[in-house]
């Protein structure tokens, strides 16, 4: 049975960060933004759940840049792996969350029955295929070992990528849902299901690895440079997204970072620091 994160891990995680929470006080709990009447204090910090980098690169971008003209208080709580952020939207301990793309949360919202709903797309981070060992794609030979994310949606996203790039062969139809046992054809591959965020941390000890455009760039590895092969941008269903738990997304403050997020600022500002290893996904439906 393959888990994102150990249960134990998970639960200390979730006591640290409520802990967390709620040393911050009353200016950065979520709960406390609501008046009386039920209506939104605008006043009140908006406090917003995301993956370390680009994510909350660029919503401090926006806290640092952008907030303030539009009367926004922006804060930006950092987490390193794919669960907490969802949870921590669904129970009100975050305000939403930015790290995500649609079939993750899809699948999230299903197996966990939360509540967790897209607000605007803002980029895209191409999957690649990395390595320490080798060179160049046509290294990878019979024997060698791959090491892939474990979580449903980004497994399937990386099976996908290493057949359509003749590396493996897949069952017909099975889409970006594909497991391990739909492979027809390994062509004598091995392959280690990790966690996504412990991905890149395996380089030394797999020949190579498909690891998300997030977590290659906190290693400090360029997708569009150190990749032997990467996602295609163009049609890519697996834009990232601000979200919140369904019922919020009228919250005046969620559409000020909405709009901000789409603004030509944000854009230059993740086509100059990133420079195609994270492109901009304006204009694109989050639903």
């Amino acid at each position: 049975m393959r888990k994102n994160i150990k249960v134990t891990a998970l639960a200390a995680t979730a006591t640290a960060l409520a802990l967390g929470l709620t040393a911050c006080g009353s200016s950065s709990d979520p709960s406390s933004a609501k008046t009386a009447g039920g209506k939104t204090d605008e006043s009140k910090p908006l406090v917003i759940a995301a993956s370390p980098s680009p994510h909350a690169d660029i919503l401090n971008f926006v806290k640092d840049k952008l907030a303030a003209k539009e009367g926004l208080k922006l804060e930006v709580k950092e987490f390193t792996d794919y669960v907490l952020p969802n949870t921590a939207t669904e129970q009100g301990q975050v305000d939403g969350n930015y790290f995500q793309h649609k079939p993750y949360l899809d699948d999230f919202n299903k197996k966990n029955n939360t509540h967790v709903v897209p607000v605007v797309n803002v980029h895209l981070e191409p999957l690649g295929l990395y390595s320490k060992k080798l060179k160049a794609l046509t290294d990878i030979k019979a024997g060698q070992t791959i090491a892939v994310p474990n979580d449903t949606t980004n497994e399937g996203r990386a099976l996908q990528l290493l057949a359509a790039n003749h590396l493996i062969t897949l069952k017909e139809g099975v889409g970006t849902a594909a497991k391990l046992s739909d492979i027809t054809d390994k062509k004598g591959l091995e392959f280690k299901e990790l966690e996504a965020a412990t991905v890149p941390r395996a380089l030394n000890d797999v020949d190579a690895a498909v690891i998300n455009g997030n977590y290659a760039i906190e290693a400090k590895l360029s997708p569009a440079k150190d990749a032997l092969i990467l996602e295609e941008a163009e049609g890519n269903p697996y834009a990232n997204f601000l979200a919140v738990k369904d019922g919020n997304q009228d919250d005046p403050r969620i559409q000020k970072l909405a709009k901000l997020l789409n603004s030509d600022d944000v854009k230059k500002f993740i086509e100059e620091k990133y420079q195609g290893s994270v492109v901009p996904a304006f204009g694109t439906p989050a639903s």
